[in-house]
């Protein structure tokens, strides 16, 4: 019975060798074979939808029938350039998401340092578990709580009034900051955090063997070091507050990009309207990326 077990067993193991032995001496196959799937997953799914968006932007929309009509042109685009209202959703929204990237990294940038230069490894832990908790939270539940925070005669503006400061918040464009700095400072802390704990303790103490002051070290050692961190954060809190169309719906009253997107998706059942709008962020995330990567910011990631 063993004899005829081994036997079974040896062509399996003939196989298996003959097969590593071709991999090992076939790189491009092997390296084919081991992201051949994933590639070709981005390649159809995600490519591919991004594609089709880019094609629905040049079609048009039949008024009476409501269907699609493959008509290229370019149509959707000069209504977007042409109406003030779409104008001004798009200002509103870079801005905003300019204010939440700047009010991100300047909450994130001074926790991020002293847990990864100064604190102690188990106030280190117990920060970044801090940092990371709200994240296990839905992000709903989150987007409801700030509208209750928010809200008018609400909880902030009750705090605020105790210190003489009286401000109407609720359901205003200063509540969906608040909302969006919460929501993005993880994402933005903790590429921060990683970047400054890969500083060599060695350049920051050469620097001060060398007679350069706190500010001088900061300025000319720490900050470029940190600086692609810092710019990866700001990445995933631009980008993100470009695309969320919940938050604003939830916690304010105005429009942003995302909002008249799902509009025009659902309500308006104009899917040519909505890609060519879609397409805005795209945009606008591509001209921030090539800004980043003149400044360097990718060359140390």
């Amino acid at each position: 019975m063993a004899d005829t077990t081994t036997s079974a067993a040896a062509p399996r193991r003939g196989v298996r060798r003959r097969a590593s032995s071709f991999l090992n001496s076939h790189e491009r196959t092997r390296f084919g074979l081991t992201i051949g799937a994933p590639l070709l997953w981005i390649g159809v799914i995600y490519l591919g939808a991004l594609v089709l968006l880019f094609l629905n932007a040049f079609w048009r929309v039949d008024t009476l029938t409501g269907r699609i009509i493959q008509d290229w042109g370019l149509q959707n685009f000069d209504t977007l350039w042409s109406s003030s209202v779409y104008r001004t959703i798009t200002f509103r929204t870079v801005r905003i998401a300019a204010f939440v990237t700047v009010a991100d990294i300047v909450l994130s940038f001074p926790l991020a340092y002293y847990a990864a230069r100064i604190a102690t490894p188990r106030v280190k832990a117990l920060l970044l578990v801090l940092v990371v908790l709200p994240l296990w939270a839905s992000y709903l539940v989150k987007a409801f709580a700030w509208q209750t925070i928010t809200a008018p005669n609400g909880l902030l503006e009750s705090l605020l009034g105790l210190v003489g400061i009286h401000v109407n918040i609720g359901a205003s464009e200063v509540a969906i900051w608040l909302t969006f700095t919460y929501l993005w400072l993880p994402f933005v802390l903790l590429p921060i955090f990683a970047s400054l704990e890969r500083i060599p303790s060695s350049y920051v103490e050469a620097s001060g063997d060398l007679g350069a002051k706190g500010w001088k070290t900061f300025r000319h050692v720490v900050w470029p070091m940190a600086f692609p961190g810092v710019v990866a954060g700001s990445i995933f809190a631009f980008s993100l507050t470009l695309g969320d169309y919940i938050a604003p719906s939830i916690v304010g009253s105005t429009k942003f990009i995302g909002n008249v997107i799902y509009d025009n998706v659902g309500v308006a059942n104009n899917l040519p309207l909505a890609a060519a709008f879609a397409l805005v962020p795209v945009a606008i995330m591509a001209i921030y990326l090539a800004l980043a990567r003149r400044l360097g910011a990718f060359e140390a990631l």
